[in-house]
């Protein structure tokens, strides 16, 4: 292959000629010259606009770059590097920002406060599918602290036709955000855990400890929890008394099974919850519960919750701490990936549980 043939290279974008590395010594670099050592580093040995010096021959051929692109970029050719900062300009929704430094062409994205991370996945795939350019993300649903990442984009040649780059842009300001992180609405919990064993001491209390966790991991302040019997309006005097006191979400624990005793689902009733939702395609949480007095979410929890480090709560939890809303179709949709694998050790929720 001659180094010198416009034929063979005319189908990349603004590369008019090949230059040997020899013959290149102070011409200016257009692009990141990448160096991977395996297991180690992967980064920018040399840096676009870098002037090629005598010394960086033999280095530039050690990274297997024996020849250097000429670049001729027309009004409808886009920099790889130029791309990077429209993708991130417009990428960008509420809670995301991105590293103000573009390095061979990507852009990376970060949470910019603690929250849930949403994507807005048919844009995304809508993205990809121009073929040029691509975003890649974190699982939407997934809670994040800030700095962490959560996703990157770039264009993919070292240019792109202008074309390509004005649809992407197209396709950015249809989303409300292509990227964004929800705060944390809710700051104030209240734990009723029901069970008369539990309720007259026979038994330790596992399930008060779990769910308090379970909180304050998101930052969740409990102002109080109640041990109650069995009894349905012993427990809606405790879940109306939780709300009075201004907890902003309520969880009950225990007797949500068909037991004639558990009668929690009833003392739920009782208390005003409407927009009862009860069963789940997760597993564990089939008996999982969601209701609402007023805005306020009263959560259902069956005796999984007490035994399993990851259940439906997990799922559901992050997404009512923002304010999201959960019916029967948003329950519905949890059954594609809402089964556990019961991992020896747990790794959620680096895991497909949820996903």
């Amino acid at each position: 292959m001659a180094s010198d043939s416009l034929v063979e290279y005319q189908s990349i974008p603004g590369v008019k000629r090949l230059v040997p590395v020899e013959e290149a010594v102070g011409m200016v670099l257009p692009h990141d010259i990448t160096e991977i050592v395996p297991g180690k580093k992967k980064g920018p040995a040399f840096k676009k606009g870098h002037v090629i010096r005598t010394e960086d021959v033999s280095r530039l051929k050690d990274l297997g770059k024996f020849n250097i692109y000429c670049l001729e970029l027309g009004p409808e050719d886009v920099h790889e590097n130029e791309a990077g900062v429209v993708l991130g300009q417009l990428a960008c929704g509420p809670g995301v920002e991105t590293d103000p430094e573009i390095t061979e062409g990507k852009v990376a994205f970060k949470a910019a406060t603690d929250g849930l991370f949403k994507v807005d996945t048919d844009i995304l795939y809508k993205i990809n599918l121009l073929g040029d350019i691509m975003i890649s993300t974190r699982h939407t649903n997934s809670p994040v602290k800030k700095g962490d990442a959560v996703g990157a984009g770039r264009a993919i040649p070292l240019v792109i036709r202008r074309d390509t780059l004005r649809q992407a842009q197209e396709l950015l300001e249809q989303a409300d955000g292509l990227l964004k992180v929800l705060p944390w609405k809710i700051s104030r919990g209240a734990i009723v855990v029901t069970g008369r064993e539990v309720f007259e001491g026979r038994i330790k209390d596992a399930f008060g400890p779990a769910m308090t966790n379970k909180l304050t991991s998101f930052g969740v302040d409990v102002i109080g929890m109640e041990k109650v019997p069995d009894d349905a309006q012993t427990i809606s005097e405790a879940i109306k008394k939780a709300v009075e006191k201004g907890a902003q979400i309520v969880i009950c624990t225990g007797g949500m099974s068909v037991d004639p005793d558990d009668v929690t689902r009833k003392g739920i009733a009782l208390s005003g919850a409407t927009g009862i939702t009860y069963g789940s395609p997760v597993l564990p949480g089939a008996m999982f519960l969601v209701s609402y007095i007023e805005n306020i979410p009263v959560l259902g929890i069956p005796a999984c919750g007490m035994y399993f480090k990851t259940t439906v709560l997990d799922l559901v939890l992050p997404r009512i701490l923002v304010g999201e809303k959960f019916g029967r179709k948003e329950i519905a949709r949890m059954g594609h990936g809402g089964f556990c694998l019961s991992c020896k050790k747990c790794h959620y929720p680096i895991c497909p549980f949820g996903k």
